[in-house]
């Protein structure tokens, strides 16, 4: 018996902005291309390995970039000048930047011993111009919000918090225990604090579920699946992937548990990785790991080629959507807001998109990760402020750093759309996306998703940063795209070229 489809949902996003200037500020530093909001420019970044290749390839544009705001008050007699270098990753936009001089303006006012000065860069030139400000000799003193990936991309130049943290005895109670190891770095030392907090969610589509009859995924994380049902089992990959087939139908009403099934006419999709591209971000929904290891060679941890084989199947049998099918028509770029997908694993900052031309999509809930192996890992997106290392004024800029973190917290993640890190800053932001989406999200699920925060963090700095990032990257195409590739050589391949990079990293 044939399932009655549903027409087709092929709603690009619009220039709908959620409430409180919802944008995707966790993507805006990402390499990673989306329709969310600004993204970074990849191509220059791509051919630079170091701040000096940047500073030394950077446009006479991005060298000339200056402050998008006119000429203001300076620095009286007295004060200590802190610069404030805005654009590395979200914090530029149009609509941002008038309301955070305003707040500039205002700390400028109310101080008499530091003056703050403000440089906003647009984020396609950022990289560049940062890089030009660092070779030249005259960094900033303050850089941000910027999210880990984006950062790494001058990994080395942060200055080390943890002394004027513990000296100022900030109140590191408001954030999660979790939150806090995945900003500690390896050695110990820790370049920001957490600040904007985009946790990973599964979102399904309670619709396609209604239509096939299956139990809603567990919002509890631990919980089994579907408890006193035919489905009933643990939470994990697995089941996950079960549900996914059932899901998946294609254009004759075939799901992809029947022998029947059509993988070359697939109507709708069972599971998609929602925009987090990245092997290393893929990989990480199988467990925490890192791709540098205590001798200095690179290798993949195998719980992620575990789950790069686990998704390639997926696409292979047409339980999720390969590169052409998420380029086509039918999902258009952003698949689970297409209605055309059952599940998609991805982080807050997702629900910038999950838009129509005249409003919000509210087919849709979020549920708790999956475990795999036993284990729950919900690697974490954030957005962070950070100091340059060779500042001549640590402490004003901790200053500053702690006025944006403390005193106007609350302000500045308004203006760029964020979940607040500190626990204690959260119920204005959810009761803003309460109202744009009334359909009875389970918003605890992410707040509980802060308890398995993946440690370490899979955006970790790797030596040679900008160019092991691009080689990392083409793999994930392929996982997508190329059916008969072998998974075990690919990464052997992709091991022997960051090896051979990092060999040959000054």
């Amino acid at each position: 018996m044939l399932r009655t489809r549903r027409s087709t949902r092929r709603q690009q996003i619009g220039a709908v902005v959620i409430g409180l200037a919802l944008v995707a500020a966790a993507c805006g530093d990402d390499d990673t291309e989306t329709e969310a909001g600004e993204t970074a420019d990849t191509e220059a970044a791509a051919e630079t390995e170091s701040t000096e290749a940047a500073a030394e390839t950077a446009t006479t544009e991005a060298e000339a970039a200056t402050a998008t705001t006119e000429a203001g008050p300076t620095a009286e007699e007295g004060e200590t000048t802190v610069t404030w270098f805005v654009g590395l990753g979200t914090g530029a936009q149009e609509a941002q930047i008038g309301p955070a001089q305003e707040l500039v303006d205002e700390f400028n006012e109310t101080r008499d011993d530091i003056f703050l000065e403000v440089q906003f860069v647009d984020n396609a030139t950022a990289k560049e111009a940062l890089a030009t400000g660092i070779a030249g000799g005259t960094p900033p003193d303050l850089i941000g919000p910027v999210g880990r990936e984006g950062a790494n991309a001058f990994d080395g130049q942060y200055l080390d918090l943890a002394p004027l943290i513990e000296s100022s005895g900030i109140d590191l109670s408001l954030y999660e225990e979790a939150q806090l190891a995945n900003f500690t770095n390896p050695d110990g030392t820790i370049n920001s604090l957490p600040f904007a907090s985009y946790p990973l969610a599964l979102y399904y589509n309670t619709e396609l579920f209604d239509e096939a009859g299956l139990p809603y995924p567990p919002a509890e994380f631990g919980a089994p699946y579907g408890e006193g049902t035919e489905y009933e089992g643990e939470w994990n990959d697995e089941k996950l992937a079960e549900i996914a087939a059932i899901l998946a139908v294609d254009a004759n009403g075939n799901d992809a548990t029947s022998p029947d099934f059509d993988r070359e006419a697939v109507d709708q999709w069972g599971y998609v990785h929602q925009w987090t591209a990245p092997p290393t971000a893929q990989g990480t929904f199988f467990g925490a790991g890192q791709i540098e290891q205590a001798d200095g060679t690179a290798k993949i941890p195998q719980q992620w080629v575990d789950e790069f084989k686990w998704y390639h199947n997926l696409v292979n049998t047409g339980v999720a959507p390969s590169a052409a099918e998420l380029d086509g028509d039918v999902l258009a770029g952003n698949a689970f807001n297409s209605g055309k997908v059952g599940m998609a694993l991805t982080h807050l900052w997702y629900t910038c998109c999950l838009t129509t031309d005249d409003g919000f999509n509210t087919f849709w809930n979020v549920a708790a990760v999956p475990s795999h192996d036993g284990t729950i890992t919900a690697k974490l997106h954030a957005d962070t402020f950070r100091i340059h290392k060779d500042t001549a004024n640590p402490e004003a800029a901790f200053e500053v750093l702690r006025w944006i973190q403390e005193e106007k917290a609350l302000e500045f993640l308004t203006i760029y759309g964020a979940m607040p890190a500190r626990s204690d800053l959260r119920d204005p932001y959810f009761e803003t996306l309460e109202a744009n989406f009334p359909q009875g999200v389970d918003w605890d699920v992410y707040l509980e998703a802060l308890n398995y925060v993946d440690d370490p963090s899979h955006e970790l700095a790797t030596p040679a940063y900008v160019e092991s990032d691009a080689r990392i990257k083409e793999l994930e195409p392929r996982i997508n795209g190329e059916p008969d590739m072998d998974i075990d050589d690919a990464v052997a391949e992709l091991e022997a070229d960051l090896n051979e990079i990092w060999a040959n990293a000054d």
